[in-house]
């Protein structure tokens, strides 16, 4: 079907095929690709993903690729730096091909440099949310058994309080400064250090600095690790219906597949070694980290790194000194923009992308977005565990149309029922899906990944949606108690673990209600056994052990819990009684 929008018949389900009347063709949204995208994709373009990057160095070697805090490097300085990375890894620390690193950083230089090091020599990467508690940075890095850590130095000391219980051998620092241009580098180190005090007392004994690594890898021996589709190049946390994170495989095949992907649906209407990328989204976040850095190198595009997106003057500040041509984000940022003062001065001249992903953008902030940018932003879908890009509106949409898109090419879609039979066109199920960018599974977890994947190669993503006629795709509910915070996933049950551990409580149940701010926010019903025991009390402890995002925002107290015959929880009833109809 390479080229071609034929559909085919679809006949199953209820209302379909010899059980009704209705028809649904199998890939009707082919008929609203932009002209120029295939239907299929060719996932052996490129061998790894080392290679999309060689291939980027080769045709933009002298063009800025990363910029952050006014130092940028050229395609070729990030290249060199690579090569000195990956030769310390596998020369210096003696790292073999499969062994994981553990990156812990927000957006800085020092980022893209270490994931593509650690690529090039083999090596499988395992992105941590920098901001984790000890708990569940122990968790993390136990799970995935990471034998090396690169590490922000303002976090070390909470790799101090559990790298003994771990198998990290070697400890990499960095400070935010690092590679910037001389004397900043030094200058914002110092501030940090000395006059904000950002930085923590910790105690890492044989830790080396990040600067010295390259210098040592500078000369020492770098021998090419032979890398194809079937190899591991990442370890993407994400969580479990248990509250305990789950590591999802992702493979170079699946990375490549999904840049090819996002290459075949983007590339009509990008301008190769052109475009400048706003990246404000962390690339410890599978969004970032694939649509950013790693689509965006592969289109010769400059990144503009925001290292702190929460500091919104300077976030600001920073878009009035780049000609930016697309931006990526959550709903929360989008809104938070365009409530700051300086975002509608700024010149949108040059905007021809806004990429919503990782949760529902707002009608009433799309309408505002392009009421002071001039442009609409485009919805997109995906998880973890499809790389993550899997249903994307099409670009020649020139209006917010409320939908996270059709699938994209070599990507098939169906909204199934309980039993696992596809659904006739607008009825409600579970969204399946199955491309070459999904992942085959979860690391060390049979049990999780015979839940998700099917023998078909379909993925159940536990999202309630309807497909239409067309092939659109609209997300109506969630599957599972999942809540979305900003954008980041937040498991009831690890909240409600943790405040089980509080003395005075009984009972917790954790849901998800409607906040202005980060568009969902955490609230917990708890029944105590201590009367004395105070709502403050709680969320302090929830401070000491969960990210912030998952820190419950309301706590209401009560006498018992709606529960079924068995004993369990009733979270819909909780939700039902916290959010009134409209």
């Amino acid at each position: 079907m390479t080229g071609s929008h034929q559909c085919k018949e679809w006949r199953g389900g209820p209302g379909g095929g010899p059980k009704g009347p209705n028809k649904f063709m199998q890939k009707p949204w082919l008929a609203h690709y932009p002209p120029g995208v295939p239907a299929e994709i060719d996932p052996n373009l490129y061998r790894s993903i080392d290679d999309v990057l060689a291939r980027s160095v080769a045709e933009y070697r002298d063009r800025p690729v990363m910029t952050n805090f006014g130092t940028t490097l050229s395609y070729a300085a990030l290249d060199i730096a690579v090569q000195h990375f990956a030769a310390y890894l596998q020369s210096v620390l003696g790292l073999k091909k499969g062994e994981r690193v553990a990156l812990m950083m927000p957006n800085v230089l020092q980022y893209p440099v270490c994931i593509f090091g650690a690529l090039r020599a083999g090596l499988v990467v395992v992105n941590v949310n920098p901001l984790y508690t000890a708990r569940e940075l122990e968790h993390q890095l136990k799970d995935s058994g990471a034998v090396a850590i690169v590490v922000l130095e303002n976090f070390a000391h909470v790799l101090e309080q559990v790298i003994a219980r771990t198998a990290v051998k070697h400890v990499i620092l960095t400070g935010i400064g690092d590679l910037l241009d001389r004397p900043k580098d030094w200058l914002v180190n110092f501030v940090l250090r000395h006059v904000q005090r950002r930085v923590p007392r910790y105690r890492l004994p044989g830790a080396r600095r990040l600067r010295a690594a390259l210098a040592a890898g500078t000369g020492a021996p770098f021998h090419a690790v032979a890398l194809g589709h079937d190899d591991l190049a990442f370890l993407q946390y994400t969580g479990g219906t248990t509250g305990v994170a789950k590591g999802a495989e992702l493979t170079h095949g699946n990375i490549v597949a999904n840049i090819v992907q996002a290459e075949a649906w983007f590339g009509p209407f990008f301008r190769p070694g052109r475009e400048t990328v706003v990246t404000a989204l962390p690339l410890y976040h599978i969004f970032s980290l694939t649509a950013n850095c790693l689509l965006f190198v592969r289109f010769g595009a400059l990144n503009v790194l925001i290292t702190n997106p929460r500091d919104f003057d300077g976030f600001v500040k920073e878009l009035s000194r780049h000609p930016f041509s697309v931006v990526t984000g959550v709903n929360t940022l989008f809104n938070a923009l365009l409530h700051h003062p300086g975002f509608a001065r700024l010149d949108f001249s040059n905007l021809r992308l806004t990429l919503g992903g990782g949760m529902a953008v707002q009608e009433p902030v799309a309408r505002r977005w392009k009421e002071v940018t001039g442009h609409h932003i485009t919805q997109a879908y995906g998880l973890t565990e499809t790389s993550p890009a899997a249903i994307i509106n099409p670009m020649t949409l020139t209006e917010f149309n409320g939908t996270i898109g059709v699938p994209i090419p070599s990507t098939e879609a169906e909204v199934r029922d309980a039993d696992g039979r596809p659904l006739p066109p607008g009825e409600p199920g579970e969204l399946c899906l199955r491309g070459p960018q999904v992942t085959r599974g979860y690391w060390n977890r049979p049990d999780e990944t015979a839940k998700a994947l099917g023998p078909d190669g379909f993925f159940a993503t536990g999202d309630i949606a309807t497909l239409d006629e067309q092939g659109f795709v609209r997300i109506v509910d969630r599957k599972k108690d999942m809540i979305v915070v900003s954008g980041f996933k937040v498991f009831p049950n690890e909240v409600e673990e943790v405040i089980a551990e509080l003395p005075g409580v009984r009972e917790a149940a954790a849901i998800g209600v409607p906040d202005e701010a980060t568009s969902e926010a955490v609230k917990v019903f708890v029944v105590r056994s201590d009367p004395s025991l105070t709502a403050e009390r709680i969320i302090e402890h929830c401070r000491a052990q969960l990210t912030r995002y998952k820190v419950p925002k309301q706590i209401e107290f009560r006498d018992q819990l709606p529960k079924t015959n068995v004993g369990k929880i009733l979270r819909r009833a909780l939700r039902d009684e916290a959010t009134p109809p409209a």
